[in-house]
């Protein structure tokens, strides 16, 4: 008998050995089940091939659009003359293709912004020579005729003449830090307006146009420095440092922005005469294909109008060719994504309710609108002069899925990806082909090559190692669905449970949100759940006994402006309301416990994870915000007055959407998380906000990350911030 139990003992032990395993919380945090994507496709200008970096980072390689065979090396540092390069962080073709800048030794700066060491590779010769002696450089971009290479250097700009042996000069002087930058943006305009380069050439390389930001009177901030470790910082090592830039808060003063031309041959400088608003803002500058033409776009400060205007480079003198307006703001996209065609130009638009395409000529005369209906353009890919046909990405029959569509001259629409999901794409330069990739909730990554016509000619990528490597691990059941509000608005949700899930037991709830404006969490698409990864984030918490829920409430995305812009003028009130329904919602399934559902977000997230504690109904027994806004007076003057505008113009909005107004009401066990050194979303505000909830006699943890910013990352930092979150949840919700 007693062998008996033995052998049974042994089987037992060597079964459960066998059985599917979750994916553990150190696999999610070093993403180790990442799907594969295919990064840093450049198309080649003879419409073709695409370029990419190959994955040791050693070469630049060529790809056939129409096969995805591998078309030949346009560079590879082993067999590069003139310099001994390790390996290539990124890369900028000419033009002509004629010659490459190398991108070396690269050192972030902010979220878009860094400098690194460039070194130009001329094709021909096979040779590598450094693109300047003087020190990093930022955003360098070649001339149209791929003779000039323009980037900026301590906040001024320089001038690379290929043609003269590589003669280098200074076309500005007065950058300095804190005080004037050319050719590059601010912090704010950077962080807000979503680019890292100010400067431009005409079509014909005759002239340099470039924003200068004058933010002397914009005020400072500092934070602090420590030795830390990964990376550790030596200066500090017997005294703290400090960080001190410019940063302007809700009410404040933003830097000055004007536009100059840089006439490259008689090396005169002038200033455009922009008719912008005195507090106005210039999120973009571009040369149109006529050299006599450089757009401008401009906002008010409320970001409910925009202004394109045409400015002559040479005379200074402006035209007013298109103005967009509307009721509450007007979104990214609409400067984002203007394109300038010799004869017209293409725009995208809220002005009927939904994002919408619309078409220029190039004086600014509307011809047509070329997308409509109760759907969203969420990116506008090009127009085929040749044929008349539109390629845009679109939400078309859910907003939850996407799509690649074209459009003909005659309005004949055609969709390119029938694969239910989400759908993206890069065009070839003729718009002959492209790659797109495809997922849905279920399906990660599928890369594949088609013609224009959607016919499928090579899968570049399906992701099939990771299928079969999850197809034996434990995930969580995930699912979309929608949530009723009492008022009848529909909400779009998804839910993962654990995968040995019993309909007649009762789960605890841990809910995922961030809910800012415009933002989607909620999609057809494996970029779901908090890593982006297919939920492995949220698989691992099934395993632990968890439902993980998400429901995107009021002022998200993807259902037009009336469904997004409902929050403007009072953030954190609707959005906090729906994650409490969602909440009560959730606690009628009887398969939820409703007395252990908790929340948790990063950044707006955060915020609103505190507003939906703070609202005055007790249905979350725990949360976590991690690098959250706590007052919308601390945060920046563009995103802020964008949805709010100014604490003066709307002081009972700022004292509602504050949680620190609301910190006598917060409900559950609070687990706040922050890194000190977040030149987002300030420290400050953490610390502003738990002292209001000490003198509101409210008991709450705190975790605090040395020398960390806005993504709280480095060295450990990740999985010790997931352990700490997941113990949170564990000690507070679970039985």
């Amino acid at each position: 008998m007693k062998r008996l139990t033995l052998l049974i003992t042994l089987c037992l032990i060597a079964l459960t050995g066998m059985a599917q395993t979750a994916p553990s919380l150190r696999e999610v945090t070093e993403g180790t089940l990442r799907a594969r994507r295919i990064n840093g496709v450049n198309p080649l200008a003879d419409g073709l091939h695409y370029a990419q970096i190959s994955p040791d980072g050693e070469r630049i390689v060529k790809y056939s659009f129409k096969t995805g065979e591998e078309a030949g090396v346009i560079f590879d540092v082993k067999t590069a003359r003139g310099q001994d390069l390790k390996r290539v962080e990124g890369y900028i073709m000419s033009p002509d293709e004629s010659r490459i800048l190398i991108q070396t030794q690269t050192t972030p700066i902010y979220r878009h912004s860094f400098t690194a060491e460039y070194y130009i590779y001329t094709v021909k010769n096979n040779t590598l020579t450094p693109l300047s002696e003087g020190g990093p450089q930022q955003v360098p971009l070649f001339s149209p005729d791929g003779n000039l290479i323009a980037f900026v250097r301590n906040n001024n700009l320089h001038l690379v003449k290929l043609l003269f042996d590589g003669s280098e000069s200074q076309v500005t002087t007065d950058g300095e830090f804190n005080h004037v930058l050319n050719g590059i943006p601010d912090w704010v305009n950077e962080e807000e307006f979503g680019y890292s380069r100010a400067f431009d050439f005409s079509a014909d390389s005759k002239m340099l146009a470039y924003i200068r930001f004058d933010e002397t009177e914009v005020p400072q901030f500092s934070f602090p420095l420590y030795k830390g470790l990964m990376p550790e910082q030596t200066a500090y090592a017997d005294y703290p440092g400090a960080y001190t830039y410019k940063y302007p808060v809700a009410g404040m003063k933003n830097s000055r922005p004007t536009v100059h031309t840089f006439d490259i041959k008689s090396r005169v400088t002038r200033k455009v005469d922009i008719p912008l608003d005195e507090e106005g803002y210039i999120p973009r500058i571009k040369f149109t294909p006529n050299p006599d033409a450089l757009a401008v776009m401009t906002l008010n400060r409320h970001q409910d109008r925009m202004d394109i205007y045409m400015a002559n480079p040479r005379s200074g003198l402006c035209k007013l060719i298109i103005r967009d307006e509307a009721p509450q703001y007007i979104k990214t996209e609409a400067y984002d994504q203007v394109q300038f065609y010799p004869e017209n130009i293409a725009l995208l638009s809220e002005r009927d309710g939904y994002n919408h395409l619309y078409w220029y000529t190039a004086g600014g005369n509307l011809l047509r609108q070329v997308t409509s209906g109760e759907f969203e353009v969420k990116n506008f890919i090009g127009w085929d002069r040749k044929t008349g046909t539109f390629y845009y990405e679109s939400n078309e029959g859910s907003p939850l899925r996407s799509a690649i569509y074209k459009t003909d001259s005659k309005g004949r629409k055609t969709c390119l990806t029938p694969e239910a999901g989400t759908n993206s794409a890069i065009f070839s330069t003729d718009l002959t082909h492209f790659m797109n990739t495809h997922s849905n909730l279920q399906t990660p990554y599928v890369i594949t090559l088609r013609d224009n016509n959607g016919k499928l000619l090579k899968t570049l990528e399906d992701n099939a190692a990771l299928r079969n490597k999850l197809a034996s691990r434990r995930l969580g059941e995930k699912e979309l669905f929608t949530l009723p509000l009492p008022d009848g608005t529909q909400l779009n949700g998804w839910m993962v449970r654990p995968a040995d899930f019993d309909p007649s037991k009762k789960y605890p709830v841990i809910m995922y949100q961030y809910s800012g404006p415009g933002s989607q969490e909620v999609k057809d698409s494996w970029a779901t759940g908090f890593c982006r990864d297919g939920a492995l984030l949220e698989s691992y918490w099934a395993s632990q006994g968890f439902i993980t829920v998400c429901v995107d409430g009021r002022g998200t995305g993807g259902r037009g402006a009336a469904f997004e812009k409902c929050t403007y003028l009072n953030l954190g009130i609707k959005e906090a309301k729906d994650q409490v329904e969602a909440a009560i919602h959730l606690g009628t399934l009887p398969y939820i416990d409703k007395t252990r559902i908790g929340i948790w977000g990063w950044s707006y997230g955060g915020f609103n994870t505190l507003m939906a504690m703070s609202e005055g109904r007790p249905v979350f027994k725990a949360g976590v915000a991690v690098a959250a806004p706590t007052s919308w007076k601390f945060y920046d003057t563009v995103y802020t007055e964008r949805y709010m505008r100014t604490p003066k113009e709307n002081s009972h909005g700022y004292e509602q959407g504050s949680a620190m107004t609301h910190a006598h009401k917060l409900n559950g066990e609070l687990l706040l998380i922050h890194g000190m050194a977040d030149d987002n979303v300030h420290f400050r505000n953490l610390a502003e906000y738990t002292e209001a909830l000490v003198q509101a006699g409210k008991q709450f943890d705190m975790q605090v990350y040395t020398n960390r910013n806005h993504s709280i990352f480095g060295g450990e930092t990740r999985h010790h911030l997931f352990t700490r979150l997941t113990n949170h949840f564990k000690e507070h919700l679970k039985p």
